[in-house]
């Protein structure tokens, strides 16, 4: 019989294997386009403290983990930052756009 059907376990579901939980940080290397990871120091930092299992759970890791939530919110703000200077170039082509179409 099935597994499931057999077992009950309340509440506790397992944790995916390391090779789940690591494949979103790997990127593949193409020799046209090469994506960076952002951060991968301080991802590597977190990963090797919370390896250890005491760590990760008495605050020793929390020093690594503000590090990291730092470097994403750098990270994230440039994006963001680059993102709105490009749709106000976008805008202003569009706004002229229509300006050049309503003159003629």
């Amino acid at each position: 019989m099935h597994p499931q059907l057999t077992e009950k376990k309340l509440g506790s579901h397992p944790s995916p294997p390391v090779s789940l939980r690591v494949h979103t940080r790997h990127v593949s290397v193409d020799t046209d386009t090469f994506i960076p990871i952002v951060c991968l120091d301080f991802i590597q930092a977190l990963d090797a403290c919370h390896a250890n299992g005491w760590s990760r759970w008495t605050g020793a890791c929390n020093q690594a983990k503000h590090d990291l939530n730092m470097c994403l919110r750098k990270e994230r703000i440039d994006r963001t930052t680059k993102n709105r200077e490009d749709a106000k170039l976008r805008r202003h082509k569009t706004e002229q756009a229509w300006k050049d179409l309503h003159d003629d």
